[in-house]
């Protein structure tokens, strides 16, 4: 995946919908999908989408970890983008919820102070959705209170208990399950996430839209009346949820030979990306296996639990050993999968790029996407064998400083990319 960083005239490929397989996407994905009318709007919706889909599937988890420590549906996602990029499109998504909510409250204005927005989750059993399309917005009612909301955040994206002790008592929301889209500039996105380090970078999945210039307009079907879809949509979810909710906690799980697949693919971006971009980018990569598995969860709902209940049964009956053993337990399919994993790839370098725009100079929009590091350039032009006076020498041709082509030697040494055959000699792996 990551050696095939770059698309045309050297920019990273940050496209998502163009490399999945549509017809393996549930019909109501594939619905909200076809309101786009660009690439960039396609990208929008399907991430929108999934994050305010994942705030409709109440009572399902799975369990990650040594710990076996349950996950529920709930992405938190901001859709980093310039003015009239087309993220408006984004709103869509929020009248596909506006269906649910309208029997079962769900929805938190982003426009609410601390204690607002804990009152609101309150009394929502610690779960609700947040959208709000104007940056501005949320900036504003964060300036005094950002570091307070960005812990809070953190904690439900790992549903850990949220406690607060005021003069007027003590209050615990032990299980939050937050869903949130939030779409805005660069300098909003960097009020939420001030710095690399931030533990709420990792958690927070950030699509990054580049400049429109460039880019082919290519226009997709549209499937009956536009304005119909997220009603559609939203009525089919209503029945899901409504499911979901009325019924006992269900466990939903990979079967065994995806989890080996989800452990075995991180491993090889975890070396690479963590090589190219420094140990600040780690927890962003091992944070993607629980959020691939949430993505791959919510498209299992939105195929409609009845119809996933009742094929699970047939082959039980059937004598599938590994279903009848699970009794009750939702197994993905490797279709679900598959579409999660392509998903998760590119969410990877959508966070490469706004951790390196972070890393930066502060900028009021998204900047031009540039390849990914000097380091991965220098890399490739290296011989498979090279001494240091070589790797200095390269170096200095493309404008690097020795002292820093040392340190991503050291860099490339520590993750495995090179091995030291004697002192100041090196041999590429792979």
């Amino acid at each position: 995946m990551i050696k095939n960083l770059n698309s045309m005239e050297g920019q990273v490929d940050l496209r998502i919908v163009e490399h999945l397989d549509m017809q393996q996407l549930p019909e109501s994905l594939q619905q909200m999908i076809s309101l786009a009318s660009t690439p960039e709007e396609q990208d929008i919706i399907l991430m929108a989408t999934l994050a305010a889909a994942s705030a409709c599937v109440p009572n399902l988890y799975f369990r990650y970890g040594p710990t076996g420590k349950k996950y529920y549906a709930n992405l938190q996602c901001f859709i980093l983008a310039a003015a009239a990029s087309g993220k408006g499109i984004a709103n869509q998504a929020l009248e596909m919820v506006r269906v649910i909510d309208e029997q079962y409250p769900m929805l938190i204005a982003g426009d609410s102070t601390l204690a607002a927005f804990y009152k609101a989750l309150e009394e929502q059993n610690g779960c609700g959705y947040m959208h709000e399309s104007e940056g501005s917005v949320i900036t504003d009612i964060w300036k005094a209170g950002a570091a307070n909301y960005n812990t809070a955040l953190r904690k439900a994206a790992e549903h850990e208990p949220i406690s607060r002790n005021r003069v007027k008592g003590a209050s615990e929301i032990k299980n939050p399950r937050l869903s949130m889209l939030l779409t805005g500039t660069f300098g909003q996105y960097r009020a939420l996430v001030p710095s690399v380090e931030n533990g709420y970078f990792s958690r927070l999945l950030t699509v990054v839209i580049p400049s429109t210039n460039g880019f082919d307009k290519r226009y997709v079907s549209s499937k009956g009346a536009q304005s119909a879809i997220p009603l559609q949509v939203g009525r089919a979810l209503l029945s899901t949820y409504e499911t979901l909710l009325n019924g006992e906690e269900r466990e939903w799980s990979l079967t065994d030979a995806q989890k080996e697949r989800l452990g075995n693919h991180l491993e090889t971006e975890y070396a690479t990306l963590i090589g190219l971009l420094g140990e600040n980018f780690h927890s962003a990569v091992v944070r993607m296996a629980v959020q691939i598995e949430r993505m791959a969860m919510i498209l299992t709902a939105m195929r409609g639990m009845e119809s996933k209940v009742e094929s699970q049964k047939s082959k039980a009956n059937n004598g599938d050993k590994n279903i009848a053993e699970m009794q009750n337990v939702l197994l993905c399919s490797d279709a679900d999968y598959e579409t999660a994993e392509v998903i998760g790839n590119k969410m990877l370098l959508h966070m490469a790029a706004a951790y390196r725009m972070i890393d930066g100079d502060k900028q009021d929009v998204v900047p031009e996407i540039k390849p990914l590091d000097q380091r991965k350039v220098l890399f490739e032009q290296l011989k498979g064998t090279f001494e240091r006076k070589e790797l200095i020498k390269e170096a200095k041709a493309q404008g690097i400083s020795e002292r820093t082509a040392e340190r991503w030697n050291d860099k490339w040494l520590e993750h495995g990319q090179v091995i030291k055959l004697e002192h100041g000699r090196y041999r590429k792996v792979g």
